[in-house]
């Protein structure tokens, strides 16, 4: 179908919110007044911009408190109509939204709201417009879909429809039941249909509405649910996002209008509108890649945690560093010594990397192109919002490329010695580790202050990820917004978070989780290894002892380690963080009998830590 997006869902002049939802893909879309009156364009000149964009001007909107007043009211109302039909006729559109009243004048008159929407029409349909009214959610008198379907159907005029809007219907709560009534309403008379998601919140309609909807996926509302019924009842217009979010207001609106087109998408392949490739989720991390300008810290962490460098790339200066299933990629070329030590890409373990990508492309993930030396892996790879690098990856299997092929072992004889990474087997990076299988656990990724939304859809709709809650978590300056996305096994899980605020640095760690079996006896062995892991208030320890009971010992064990605890319905979860380099840090963890979570009740304590160990070291 065809799909729109209303200029209030976008920042910028009106130039650029147009420029951008071309761009994106859009089809049409609805101009919001006050972006035509703050424009130096004419409204012929709007109408020539959308036109060379490949633009239809679907909806002009708002106008407002049209109905049920009284006769001096009305006539105020008709004249100030009559001008906006003439400017509506010079911007070339035909629709305009008719919010129902909000007026002190209104009065709880459905036959006069009848009679006066009809002359409103006839006026309208002089001017070559229809009239899609709408109930707003906090109409005066009209505020849900039925009582304004009701209203519209007594009036009769053939230029008279309704406007259904996903946020007024939803947003009051109503069940599935509640939405039967729109098989009542004729398709034709459907004149247009506006989409938004928003979070579940307990707060004031009307600022919910002003300040937190979202784009489909992104919140929870069941929107697709509404959409099969619309559709069912025989509408054939555009799907139109009407959105008003502070953050996107504030974000680039090239982005934003990217991400809007691929909540659509999303969206009509659940109603089974479009079937972009299928999606295949992964199914484990392949490689996690660091790019710093100084290897020595890093390096220094992975040998005490018992990494050991194993292969170097071919033709770039990248070093693999392997235990058990975690691989972890040391990049220390001339183009990533910009940011310090950072988290640049992410190698996901595919059932079909050519389908993945295929897909990813489809709904407008930036395809990255590589600079591949003859001979390298033909690698896909796509750019996440937060621009983390994601490749697609069949580590070990036959048929697609394997990624290891472009590194050789170390044993090679072209291999320079390194005096950086000792070889020397009592080195304590080559104490024993055996009986200890390690994994990438998960990898918590810190996103763009008004990227954080965009980023849970994409990891939805790009990679086939689940999203689960979205949590706050209380940091010594703010409160951190947190989401996981989780393939259904664990195989995959990626934590986003974003800082309390814009400019707020300190939240911009990374961090890769690995999972062990026994935390105890890893953190033993980094320590005497080397390792400094995050120290822990003594204070912390003495809650657990009132909220928890632990063996003997147990308890002063964690204490002594650093070590942190938690537990839900499901098991167990023991944790320990290491110092921070650059804007990276590592976690050791075990989970028992099936614990679900991260540590979230743990985090405030930890985000503390890491405070007072920068402001200590000046870092």
């Amino acid at each position: 179908m065809r799909t729109s997006i209303a200029t209030v869902s976008l920042s910028g002049s009106l130039t650029e919110k147009l420029t951008a939802a071309s761009l994106a893909g859009f089809d049409g879309v609805e101009i919001f007044e006050n972006d035509l009156l703050a424009s130096p364009l004419a409204p012929e000149e709007i109408r020539a911009r959308c036109a060379d964009l490949g633009l239809t001007i679907d909806l002009y909107q708002p106008m407002r408190d049209m109905e049920a007043l009284p006769e001096d009211e009305y006539a105020r109302a008709l004249r100030r109509a009559r001008h906006k039909f003439e400017l509506m006729r010079r911007l070339g559109a035909d629709t305009v939204l008719v919010c129902s009243s909000v007026s002190p004048h209104a009065v709880d008159d459905d036959a006069l709201a009848a009679e006066q929407l009809s002359r409103l029409a006839g006026l309208a349909e002089d001017h070559g417009v229809r009239v899609a009214y709408e109930a707003l959610a906090w109409g005066r008198h009209i505020s849900t879909y039925d009582h304004a379907w009701r209203v519209v159907e007594s009036a009769g005029h053939p230029a008279l429809g309704t406007c259904l809007d996903s946020f007024h219907i939803l947003s009051r709560g109503g069940e599935p039941g509640d939405l039967e009534g729109i098989a009542a309403i004729p398709g034709d008379k459907i004149f247009f249909l506006q989409l938004a998601d928003a979070p579940l919140l307990a707060m004031d309609v009307l600022q919910w509405s002003r300040h937190y909807r979202c784009f489909p996926g992104q919140g929870g509302f069941d929107v697709a649910g509404l959409l099969r019924r619309v559709l069912r009842a025989g509408y054939d217009g555009p799907l139109s996002l009407e959105v008003f979010n502070d953050v996107f207001r504030q974000s680039e609106a090239g982005p934003t209008a990217v991400d809007a087109q691929r909540s659509l998408l999303l969206l009509q392949e659940t109603v089974g509108l479009a079937a972009p490739p299928a999606p295949a989720p992964p199914t484990g991390v392949a490689f996690a890649e660091l790019v710093t300008p100084d290897a020595a810290p890093v390096c220094a962490v992975l040998g005490a945690l018992g990494f050991a460098r194993t292969a170097r790339h071919r033709g770039k200066p990248v070093d693999l560093w392997q235990r058990g299933d975690a691989r972890l990629l040391v990049n220390t070329g001339p183009a990533e010594r910009r940011d310090g030590t950072r988290l640049a890409a992410v190698g996901l373990e595919s059932p079909d990397p050519a389908g993945a990508a295929r897909r990813a492309e489809a709904l407008l993930a930036p395809v990255l192109p590589r600079r591949r030396a003859p001979g390298d892996a033909a690698l896909e790879a796509v750019a996440a919002p937060d621009g983390t690098e994601l490749f697609f990856c069949a580590t070990g299997r036959p048929g697609p490329p394997d990624w290891r092929a472009d590194f050789e072992d170390l044993a090679h004889p072209s291999d320079p010695p390194d005096p950086a990474h000792p070889s020397d087997p009592s080195h304590p990076s080559h104490l024993s580790y055996e009986g200890e299988p390690w994994r990438v656990d998960h990898l918590s990724l810190t996103q763009p202050w008004h990227q954080f939304d965009e980023a849970a859809l994409f990891h939805r709709s790009v990679l086939g990820l689940r999203p689960q809650e979205s949590v706050d978590v209380a940091d010594p300056y703010g409160l951190l917004r947190s989401r996981a996305v989780t393939t259904d096994d664990g195989g995959v899980r990626i934590v986003l978070t974003v800082g309390a605020a814009p400019t707020d640095d300190t939240a911009h760690a990374q961090h890769i989780a690995l999972a062990t079996d026994d935390v105890v006896a890893a953190a033993r062995r980094f320590r005497t290894a080397g390792g400094s892991l995050l120290p822990i208030p003594a204070n912390y320890y003495d809650d657990l002892a009132a909220r928890f009971e632990f063996a003997d010992g147990e308890l002063e064990t964690y204490r002594e380690l650093g070590i942190l605890y938690d537990r839900d319905a499901h098991g167990t979860f023991r944790h320990c963080y290491t110092h921070t380099v650059g804007r990276v840090f590592f976690e050791l963890v075990q989970r028992d009998g099936g614990y679900r979570g991260y540590g979230a009740a743990n985090a405030p304590v930890r985000l503390a830590a890491q405070h007072a160990v920068r402001g200590f070291t000046g870092g």
